[in-house]
């Protein structure tokens, strides 16, 4: 079902499709085993336009549109999470740029992003401020025409590799005002100060490196503030709510990467003198999995669609579709492990990295409890 995809959409999603079969999708283990970020699946996204998907003409992209960054991102994540996360956070880490940046910082930062010269990041957690994001401590103390910025982040998604990053960091003095006195800064990685830590070890996304990032005494031009003093809280939500069908898109292409291979499998596969997808049991499950697939499809693109049409509300719509395709990308996931049987556990078949793989997808940009609470929030909100 195309969901009503324009033309330009369609061909997109062809052109994505062909070229992570041909080129990512060789690659997908490899990545996975080394644990090394594939430069080569950068440029190769970078030559082909599809880091310029989440950017406007105006600024030098092909798009702009929500629906149809879902769709790459879906597509690459058929073969490989990892490669789709160079897409995905090219998105996160302009994103604040995009909805509160000026003229001048659009003009600045946007057009190399779009080129995929550079690779941006998004910097909001803390070892201490996970889902309690309100809660950092990262600070900046401004003096003159300039914000000196101290503090670190953790589990920071492309972190080490990023050329320009959005920070997130306290303009308070002590440390225990509200939220409100969280402001966004555009920082540089060639900026004195800012500093790579330790990458992290993970089950899943391996070849998407995951950075501690420190700060010391950084000096930001108050030209690279996002937006007013005080207003970064709201941004940062804000970009979730752009971001979270980002996830949703991620964790269906997992689920239907998933799917066919255990289809597949399931064709070809021969027990007691037939196809194991002639047992009921197998054919319940496949069932199962093709349901949940196509529900989280109609949740995670009607969320693009909203944001297309700058629907007010977007809340609920992006935190049901990150909730529902996470949950459902573990579910397939664990089943196509399932229907695989002993093949399924051993890392020369996809189907257990597909599974590994799909467990952040539940935990990153919100957790599914978080998603949870906002949805019962935005939806107790409607009924008042």
């Amino acid at each position: 079902m195309d969901f009503g995809l324009t033309e330009e959409q369609q061909q997109i999603r062809e052109m994505v499709h062909d070229l992570c079969l041909e080129r990512v999708d060789p690659r997908a283990a490899e990545i996975d085993e080394s644990g090394e970020f594939p430069w080569d699946i950068k440029e190769l996204f970078a030559k082909h336009d599809i880091l310029a998907i989440p950017f406007t003409p105006d600024y030098g992209g092909v798009s702009g549109r929500a629906l149809t960054l879902l769709v790459a991102i879906e597509e690459i994540s058929k073969f490989c999470v990892t490669s789709s996360l160079i897409l995905s956070v090219q998105s996160l880490g302009s994103l604040p740029i995009w909805l509160a940046g000026t003229d001048d910082q659009k003009r600045k930062y946007l057009p190399p992003l779009a080129r995929g010269e550079q690779l941006a990041a998004f910097a909001l957690t803390e070892s201490g401020s996970g889902s309690d994001a309100g809660g950092m401590r990262t600070r900046v103390i401004k003096r003159g025409d300039t914000y000196v910025m101290n503090g670190s982040k953790t589990f920071i998604t492309g972190g080490s590799v990023a050329d320009t990053i959005v920070v997130f960091a306290r303009t308070d003095q002590d440390g225990d005002t509200p939220a409100r006195d969280i402001s966004a800064f555009i920082v540089e990685k060639a900026m004195p100060g800012f500093k790579v830590g330790k990458l992290e070890k993970k089950m899943g996304i391996r070849g998407s490196p995951t950075a501690q990032l420190f700060f010391e005494d950084v000096k930001i031009p108050s030209a690279n503030r996002l937006g007013k003093e005080g207003e970064g809280f709201k941004l940062a939500m804000q970009v979730l709510d752009h971001s979270r069908p980002g996830i949703a898109a991620q964790a269906l292409g997992i689920a239907e990467g998933a799917f066919e291979l255990a289809r597949r499998y399931a064709g070809e596969r021969r027990q007691f003198g037939k196809p194991i997808m002639e047992f009921q049991g197998i054919q319940f499950m496949l069932a199962d999995m093709a349901t949940q697939i196509e529900a989280a499809r109609v949740l995670t693109y009607a969320a693009g669609d909203a944001l297309d049409r700058d629907q007010p509300a977007v809340t609920a719509g992006s935190s049901m579709a990150k909730l529902f395709a996470s949950d459902t990308a573990m579910r397939v996931t664990t089943d196509a492990v399932q229907i695989l049987g002993g093949y399924g556990y051993l890392r020369d078949f996809p189907a257990e990295r597909m599974m590994r793989d799909a467990k952040i997808t539940q935990i990153y940009e919100g957790t599914n409890e978080i998603q949870r609470l906002v949805i019962a929030r935005e939806v107790l909100k409607e009924k008042a």
